[in-house]
C-alpha cells in the first residue's frame, strides 16, 4: 500500500495547479509543519500520528465518490473540477497543523487500576476558529473560489457552534459546502478509528 504522505502529494500535484499551490505544498512538507505526522484530533477520530493526512485523504475519496453520483450531478447540479474537489478535501483541516502536542492522561484499566496512556493536548497559537482558520491559511498561499471558501469554512456542518440558520443558508447557497460536510462526516464516523 502506498505511503499516506506519498499518496497525498500525488493527489495534490495531479490536481492542484493554481498559482501558489506549490508554495503551500512546500510549507506542508517542510519542518515548519507537522501535517504529515499530526493526529486529526486529541482523542477521537484519527487520534494517532498521521491521522490528519489519513483523514484528509479519506475526505477526498468520500467527496469524489459523493460528487460522482448521477443524481448529485443531474438533480443537484453539483459539478466541480478535480482541482476544487482536491483543494476542499485535502486542505479543509489545515487549521490543525502544529496545534496538537503529545501528552498523557490517566485512565482506569479493566481492573480499575489507574494508568497513564498517551494522548494529545490542544495548543492553538492562532485561535481563529476552525474552518475560517483553514480558509485564512490557504488564502495566504493561493486564492480560493467562493465555493471552495464556503465549503472549507462550513465543513463541520451542524456540529460546530454556528447558528443553525447560518449553516443552513451556507448549505443552500453553496452545495459544495454540504457535500464537503457530508464527506467529512462519512470519513470521521465510518472510516476512521476512535481513540479511547
Amino acid at each position: 500500500m502506498e505511503n499516506l504522505k506519498e499518496k497525498f502529494v500525488k493527489i495534490y500535484k495531479e490536481n492542484i495547479t493554481r498559482e501558489g499551490a506549490d508554495k503551500l505544498l512546500e510549507y506542508l512538507l517542510s519542518d515548519k509543519s507537522d501535517f504529515f505526522t499530526a493526529p486529526a484530533s486529541t482523542r477521537f477520530h484519527g487520534s494517532y500520528p498521521g491521522g490528519l493526512v489519513e483523514h484528509s485523504i479519506n475526505v477526498y475519496e468520500c467527496l469524489k465518490d459523493y460528487l460522482s453520483r448521477q443524481r448529485t450531478k443531474e438533480l443537484y447540479n453539483m459539478d466541480f473540477s478535480d482541482e476544487t474537489i482536491a483543494i476542499v478535501s485535502l486542505l479543509h483541516d489545515i487549521c490543525k497543523v502544529n496545534i496538537y502536542k503529545p501528552g498523557t492522561r490517566n485512565v482506569k484499566d479493566e481492573n480499575g487500576v489507574w494508568k497513564q496512556v498517551p494522548t494529545y493536548t490542544f495548543d492553538d497559537k492562532m485561535p481563529y476558529g476552525h474552518g475560517e482558520k483553514s480558509v485564512y491559511i490557504i488564502n495566504g498561499y493561493m486564492r480560493l473560489t467562493r465555493d471552495e471558501a464556503f465549503a472549507i469554512r462550513f465543513h463541520m456542518g451542524f456540529t460546530g457552534v454556528e447558528d443553525v440558520g447560518t449553516v443552513s443558508n451556507a448549505f443552500e447557497m453553496f452545495p459544495l459546502a454540504f457535500a464537503t460536510a457530508t464527506a467529512d462526516m462519512e470519513a470521521t464516523f465510518y472510516l476512521e478509528s476512535k481513540g479511547e
